[in-house]
């Protein structure tokens, strides 16, 4: 079955992840393409931060040239769900990265369709602004 996964803004499928109970397990090269964090000798790296993989004396986080990202997602603090029947699987951010955006009032990046389909980006506006408005059916 493919996998998708969701993180931050973006949604990658991927073809050779295996999803193993609350193990999902990642190619090397997808590891980045799919979460934004590069796999180095030293650890994961994102920018200038580096997390080392924690070796445990339970299940393995690594086995060869994959990664069990969910592992490392989890013991990170960082939430992760996932949904077997359709292979969806939503890493979610940490709460202090969270509470850093909201404490600079500044909204997170998203893009959305216009009623003609063209899509706007947040970031196209920044100073200038903005009124959003939002309805949901239910």
């Amino acid at each position: 079955m493919k996998v998708t996964i969701a993180h931050e803004s973006r949604e990658t499928e991927l073809a050779h992840a295996k999803a193993d109970g609350e193990a999902l397990w990642l190619e090397r090269d997808d590891v980045e393409r799919a979460t934004g964090w590069q796999w180095k000798p030293e650890g994961l790296c994102r920018d200038d931060i580096c997390m080392p993989l924690p070796r445990t004396a339970g299940r393995p986080m690594t086995e060869g040239n994959r990664l069990d990202v969910a592992a490392f997602w989890r013991h990170a603090g960082w939430p992760v769900v996932h949904d077997d029947a359709s292979g969806l699987w939503v890493l979610g951010e940490g709460a202090s990265r969270r509470a850093d955006a909201l404490g600079s009032l500044a909204a997170p990046d998203f893009e959305l369709p216009d009623l003609e389909g063209r899509l706007h980006r947040l970031r196209d506006y920044r100073g200038r602004r903005v009124f959003l408005a939002s309805w949901a059916s239910w």
